[in-house]
């Protein structure tokens, strides 16, 4: 008898699954048992749409190349084999030393790879490279029994019964029948949100261009329509609006020249870009990612926000809040990070002994006086303290006379940031960010528990918690600020500030937007883009398969609710232990025969690559579904296996 899986969608997460499958196989596939891998998906394997080969080389990883992994290693607390791989770091520069070797087909590419430093941010095409490298090992790895097809198409729509084989249509007509289905659909696209609509119909009437939430390499002929000159108001300051501004700049033939000796650029305009206009929330660039590594040992994480901490809060009755009961845990834990690094590394900077510091730090909760009295007492200068509501609003009640005031404030703060994370001194910073990684570790059973209010769930997890770690922890190499603060001297692009609005006037056909740090400062645009990622709603999702399962009510929307509040996330609804989708038709129970994984569902975690000997959670989930997968594969009976 043989078993025939279908994983739709081969980029990162599907190449991951496709690596835990031929870790796990020996083990839980029988030798004599066939298995047939079938892969849908338009884009390259491996690299996917998001990381595919044929995008803008101005557009890079935030991350450098030492700190991407595909690969399980000594820290992962996987169930089944860890199979140890190369960083991109170490795969770039001893490619052919990892087998499948095939040469990187783009010269440009093969150029990069060659001089990458570990320490380097690479190109997105870079990481295509790798991305397809680790899938062909995958492949290669796979036992002798299992074969894999790959079907450069969509899927459409899936059919069958729960107790037998389920039927995959895909765009080009062909006809799947599978034992088990598993959705590795990625980073998704949805119809605009209905609250941009006026700004589109307002752009229509008046022949402006109004751009919706979109990832950054499928925007570049829209972007033609914006003309040399043109006032744009970019909505955000986050890695999209980063990318935006380098494709509007650079990508028009602009160019940076390095100032003397230090870090500090010049931009020398090209006369074709438009005029940019920055803001957000916030009114702040995302902190940059740190150009260093550790100075001292790594941290022992976690150590406040552990498995037993989280089950005791757990264990208390009563609704949870992530902000009252959870989050002076993980500030504790962050924190612990930082301190860790800067006693370690630093200790010149501290007035008490580690030991001493530490076990008064355990005795006192995040916000008491006496934990804020011994931050005071061993870390002397308050630039060495942490301090989470400040880093989260650094405009707060600012108020500025003028632009030009605003400018110059934003190009301090900028030039500031920059600075420090370029500089090992503050490696503290880096310390904060490893701890804050190392929360993920339980945060997905925290927020899968059920236990959290609805508002909590929708107000304080995911806009709250996510955007602010997407704020401390997800921004732009630190060369982008340099070059975001060259092009703001050069009058390219402008700063609005915190608490960015925009209103249309129909009297003149534009944009008027403004902030609260200039109050009743404005400027004009006829062009407005909103400058971050697309949220997915499935309710609105642009993939056709995920909208027909919608529309025949085959999967569930994650909705969230008590007496006060009701949430619907938008997400799709999965079995938190194995990730099988839970079915309408089946009473809300899992489907045993449909997996999904990644941003799209309900198990929430951060969206991006692992980071070797981090225990990333990404690689459990990935293994968890694997297993299951592969044990139910190996003992559906005869009767029922897909022909």
């Amino acid at each position: 008898m043989s078993g025939t899986l279908v994983i739709v969608g081969a980029g990162p997460r599907g190449a991951g699954l496709l690596e835990r499958i031929a870790a796990n196989a020996a083990e839980l596939l029988p030798a004599d048992h066939p298995l047939e891998i079938h892969l849908v998906d338009p884009y390259p394997p491996g690299a996917g749409r998001i990381w595919r080969a044929d995008q803008s080389p101005l557009l890079r990883m935030n991350s450098m190349a030492e700190d991407v992994t595909m690969f399980t290693d000594e820290r992962s607390t996987v169930e089944g084999p860890v199979r140890p791989g190369p960083s991109l770091a170490e795969w770039a520069g001893a490619q052919r030393e990892f087998a499948p070797y095939r040469e990187v087909a783009d010269p440009a590419v093969r150029a990069e790879l060659a001089a990458l430093a570990p320490t380097d941010f690479p190109t997105r095409r870079a990481q295509s490279a790798y991305l397809d490298w680790a899938f062909r090992r995958a492949v290669a790895d796979l036992p002798p029994q299992a074969t894999v097809t790959v079907h450069r198409t969509r899927a459409r729509r899936i059919e069958g019964p729960a107790d037998g084989p389920q039927r995959v249509h895909l765009e080009d007509g062909t006809v799947l029948t599978a034992d088990h289905v598993t959705l590795t659909l990625g980073h998704l696209d949805s119809a605009p949100d209905p609250r941009h609509h006026a700004d589109t119909e307002f752009a229509a009437r008046h022949g402006r261009v109004h751009l919706p939430p979109a990832y950054s390499a499928d925007v570049a002929e829209e972007l033609t329509a914006i003309a040399p000159g043109e006032h744009v108001v970019l909505r955000g300051l986050g890695l999209a609006a980063v990318d935006l501004v380098a494709m509007l700049t650079e990508g028009r033939g602009g160019r940076f020249e390095p100032v003397g000796d230090g870090p500090a650029l010049r931009y020398l305009p090209s006369g074709r870009e438009p005029v940019l206009h920055l803001g957000s929330r916030r009114g702040v660039p995302y902190h940059s990612k740190t150009g260093y590594r550790l100075q001292g040992p790594p941290a022992p994480l976690p150590r406040y926000f552990d498995a037993a901490a989280v089950d005791a809060v757990l264990a208390t009755e009563g609704a949870l809040e992530l902000r009252r009961d959870f989050w002076p845990l993980i500030a504790k834990e962050i924190a612990f990070g930082h301190y860790h690094e800067l006693f370690h590394a630093h200790p010149g900077r501290t007035a008490l002994p580690w030991t001493e510091f530490l076990a008064r730090y355990d005795a006192h909760g995040w916000y008491t006086p006496e934990r804020a009295a011994l931050e005071a007492e061993a870390v002397p200068d308050p630039a060495d303290r942490i301090h989470f509501e400040r880093l989260d609003h650094p405009l707060a009640g600012l108020e500025l006379a003028t632009a030009e005031e605003l400018q110059a404030h934003l190009r301090a703060y900028v030039t500031e940031d920059a600075d420090r994370r370029a500089d090992p001194a503050h490696s503290a910073d880096l310390g904060a960010f490893l701890a804050l990684l190392s929360i993920f570790g339980q945060l997905p059973r925290v927020l899968a528990s059920g236990r959290l209010t609805a508002r909590s769930v929708a107000e304080e997890s995911d806009e709250w918690f996510f955007g602010y770690f997407s704020f401390l922890a997800s921004g732009p190499p630190g060369f982008r600020l340099r070059q975001l603060l060259a092009l703001s001297e050069a009058g390219v692009v402008t700063f609005l500030g915190a608490n960015v609005r925009v209103v249309r006037d129909e009297a003149t056909g534009t944009w008027r937007a403004g902030g609260t740090t200039v109050p009743g400062h404005t400027v004009t645009a006829t062009a407005l883009i909103e400058a971050y990622l697309p949220k997915h709603a499935l309710a609105r999702t642009g993939d056709p398969l995920l909208r027909e399962l919608h529309r025949a009510g085959r999967l569930v929307e994650e909705v969230v609710a008590d007496e006060e509040y009701t949430h619907r996330s938008g997400l799709v609804t999965i079995d938190p232990e194995d990730s099988r989708l839970l079915d309408p038709a089946l009473g809300d129970t899992p489907h045993p025969r449909r997996t999904a994984l990644g941003p799209h569902t309900s198990l929430r975690s951060a969206a991006a690559f692992a980071r070797p000997r981090t225990d990333a959670p990404a690689f459990r989930q990935n293994d968890a579904a694997a297993r299951a997968l592969l044990r139910a594969l190996a003992t559906l009976p005869a009767a029922v296996l897909a022909a």
